[in-house]
């Protein structure tokens, strides 16, 4: 199964461009979807979900025609968005029963097997009987998850799932996606690079509505191999260095920041060769998407 998409461009009634010609394919797997908050990510998760029309381009996944077949895609798709809404008084166990029926599992034996299931899944069956009211903000992803799961799509999409969360809870959450996406395609669109990093065998980085790179993280790893330094500076020097080199990340480091830059060659200056990772990849691209003279 893999997931095609062909030219999609989508400009909203305000001039904003918000995919441009966008061109991806997806198999089966863990695939990520790194960029900015308004880069386009959600716009682009709605379209594949039917949620909106795209102005031009296609989408296939399979033999299906998801601009145009929307309800043979929703059948076959799981889709949890940035946001969404629960009952805060009702049970994790009666919710999903109630979004099985929905799904048209009438079966009562057939829904009781698939809800203890998924609750299993999620590592929620302990908690199957509390309102959801008392759920952390990982349980509450965890159970968007088990309701995405619930027609065992082809297709599932995570819309920026790990925002948010604490370290356990994500360690938890990453857990459970990484399961899934050995026998689905599962699109994680995400603004944390580390996201990315610990789960996706593919990504793509997507900024101003268009696709800045594609690839598998490590191989694209190797494009900035010995081209990454590091320095640490005084903070009344960073604007300087922001003048005279192409900084990609700046972090503190005991109170003093530590800039990342991007040289073909050594640039001397107290600068020291680092490994190049995922996170510089990301930014040098955001850079390079913001700064045209940049290569």
């Amino acid at each position: 199964m893999e997931l095609i998409i062909d030219n999609l461009s989508k400009t909203y009634s305000n001039g904003v461009k918000a995919l441009q010609n966008i061109s991806l394919e997806i198999p089966t797997g863990m695939f990520g979807l790194l960029g900015p908050n308004g880069a386009g990510k959600s716009t682009l998760m709605r379209t594949i979900a039917t949620l909106q029309e795209a102005d031009n381009g296609s989408i296939t996944l399979g033999g299906i025609d998801v601009l145009k077949q929307k309800d043979e895609l929703r059948q076959v798709l799981g889709y949890l968005p940035q946001q969404f809404g629960l009952y805060p008084k009702i049970s994790a166990e009666v919710l999903l029963n109630h979004f099985a029926v929905l799904k048209g599992i009438t079966y009562k034996g057939e829904r009781k097997d698939l809800v203890d299931a998924l609750l299993h899944k999620t590592n929620l069956y302990e908690v199957r009987q509390q309102h959801l009211k008392g759920f952390s903000g990982g349980m509450k992803q965890r159970f968007g998850i088990a309701q995405a799961l619930i027609n065992n799509p082809k297709l599932l999409i995570v819309d920026e799932p790990t925002a948010g969360l604490d370290p356990v809870e994500r360690n938890r959450f990453y857990n459970v996606l990484s399961e899934l996406g050995e026998h689905t395609v599962v699109i994680l669109s995400t603004h944390i690079v580390d996201d990315v990093k610990e789960l996706c065998t593919n990504m793509a980085i997507i900024n101003q509505g268009k696709v800045c790179l594609k690839g598998n993280p490590l191989q694209i790893l190797e494009n900035l191999k010995d081209k990454v330094y590091k320095k640490t500076i005084h903070k009344q020097e960073l604007k300087t260095y922001k003048q005279n080199y192409k900084v990609i990340s700046e972090k503190l480091f005991l109170g003093k920041p530590t800039i990342h830059i991007v040289s073909e060659v050594n640039p001397g200056d107290g600068f020291s060769l680092t490994n190049a990772a995922l996170e510089d990849v990301y930014f040098s691209e955001i850079f390079n998407n913001a700064n045209l003279k940049f290569n």
